[in-house]
């Protein structure tokens, strides 16, 4: 769609018919540029990758209100000045095979880099001069550094400074963890 039929749609209150949709399974990733317009529907659990910012605009907010009873601001022109229209339909990423047997490649792009490991047997972590943050999918592992350890359970996330050497990961069981880091 283009920016006027868009806005006919946002004053009609019928916004989501411009917008493609789909139902993600389990483990999907979903790699949602910038300036893409979209929105997470309920009962989902989502990892969101992003550079640090504190601009959100919002295009359309589903007839939802503040705590207060009120609807929340919108930023319909703001929205529509920074959407891609040229943009097509996002769908899940088709993970590649890296390296290491127990490393898929989710996303790579020129601001990060979200790799999936299943790892049931002890790792090596970092020590290649970048931060890594580590996000538990599922399992539990401990995370250790020289006499350090940290227990990681699902849910939880943990940054691993650029400094850090002999980074190990070993998992309590079958275990699925996300490793964001820049390129």
């Amino acid at each position: 769609v283009d920016a006027k039929q868009l806005e006919r749609e946002l004053a009609a209150g019928t916004c989501d018919h411009c917008l493609h949709q789909l139902e993600p399974a389990v483990g999907d990733c979903v790699f949602i540029e910038a300036g893409t317009v979209h929105a997470i529907g309920a009962g989902l659990l989502i990892a969101e990758i992003q550079r640090a910012s504190d601009t959100t605009y919002r295009l359309f907010d589903w007839n939802r209100f503040d705590r207060d009873g009120q609807p929340r601001q919108l930023h319909v022109r703001e929205s529509l000045d920074v959407t891609d229209f040229d943009r097509g339909p996002v769908h899940p990423t088709v993970p590649q095979p890296t390296d290491r047997p127990y490393v898929e490649r989710l996303v790579s792009c020129d601001k990060f880099v979200l790799d999936r490991w299943r790892v049931d047997a002890p790792q090596a972590c970092a020590g290649d001069a970048r931060f890594h943050i580590l996000a538990m999918v599922e399992g539990a592992v401990d995370i250790s550094s020289g006499d350090s350890s940290f227990e990681l359970q699902r849910g939880h996330t943990i940054l691993i400074p650029a400094c850090s050497q002999g980074v190990e990961v070993r998992p309590r069981s079958g275990a699925v963890l996300l490793d964001m880091y820049l390129p």
